[in-house]
């Protein structure tokens, strides 16, 4: 006879797969590249490589060069797990370093150092991709990618590997898009992920090698998460503990994103601030709002 039912949350210990999470997020929106045909169309790669919208606009490069280097690192002023807060306060900083071909080859190989954890350098990322711009304005564009994760400290493992789809579209002017990306993750667990990312593009100044922009962002990250079900039931006049596991899709956080853009020649800096709004899942209660300021620079090289 069933007595009561509980439900318990079980993330296989919520802060690694949090972590895997966000290391994933970083990730999603990462590295789309275009053919290259006149000036313009390179600060149009610049903007579909990363979606996080370090941009640089009015590239004098030379149209020759259809391959390049970029070269970022971002500063948290804080720490968040899938809009989460662990209780520990501490900031990161995220280098990366990424190689884009206008052929639509990119790679990349990033790392995330946390200030409090054990050891600081967490993770190394490396990611291959294609993506490839299509329809008669190129105004819709897909990609596929691989990431492979090295974690420093063995318990992080989960996830290990991440295959990646995306689908973008944008209007004629660039300055609204939508970008939807669906990623499989493996290792010891295995869980999918799908996210959305929304902007709108505001031009605040616009010369021939300079420019600021305010473009605000929508994100979005629902994905499959595992809840572990227990229930006290009675057996031979004893009362024992039965648990069940049951795989449950559900909206992990949303995330409004506020950058302040500004490009000069080959450099590119970017100031702002994110709001996360956490959706409970399981036996999650009394999740608040996080925020956070980031700050990040970038150089091109072109090659």
């Amino acid at each position: 006879m069933v007595e009561a039912t509980q439900p318990l949350f079980n993330l296989y210990s919520p802060m690694k797969k949090y972590l895997v999470l966000l290391l994933w997020l970083s990730g999603l929106f990462f590295a789309q590249a275009q053919e290259l045909t006149k000036e313009k169309e390179i600060d149009d790669l610049i903007d579909e490589l990363f979606m996080e919208d370090e941009v640089i606009n009015e590239l004098t490069a030379s149209l020759n060069k259809s391959q390049f280097l970029y070269i970022s690192t971002t500063y948290n002023s804080d720490t968040y797990f899938s809009g989460r807060d662990i209780g520990i306060d501490q900031y990161n900083i995220t280098p990366q370093i990424t190689y884009a071909h206008s052929s639509g080859i990119f790679a990349s190989l990033s790392g995330i150092y946390y200030s409090e954890f054990v050891p600081k350098w967490d993770v190394t990322t490396a990611t291959v991709g294609f993506s490839k711009n299509i329809g008669a304005n190129k105004l819709f564009k897909y990609s596929v990618s691989y990431s492979k994760y090295f974690y420093a400290n063995d318990l992080n493992n989960i996830y290990s590997n991440t295959l990646n789809l995306g689908f973008g579209v944008r209007n004629k002017k660039r300055t609204l898009g939508t970008q939807l990306s669906g990623s499989y993750l493996f290792g010891e667990e295995q869980s999918f992920e799908i996210a959305s990312r929304s902007f709108v593009d505001f031009n605040l100044l616009k010369t021939k090698k300079t420019s600021l922009k305010f473009k605000p962002q929508l994100n979005i990250i629902a994905g499959k998460q595992t809840i572990e079900l227990a229930r006290i039931v009675s057996q031979n006049g004893q009362l024992i503990t039965q648990y069940s596991e049951n795989d449950v899709f559900d909206l992990i956080n949303t995330q409004i994103n506020l950058p302040l853009l500004f490009s000069t020649n080959s450099f590119d800096f970017e100031a702002g601030y994110n709001i996360n709004f956490p959706n409970a899942i399981g036996d999650e209660s009394n999740l608040k709002n996080t925020g956070f300021f980031n700050f990040s620079v970038g150089y091109l090289i072109d090659l």
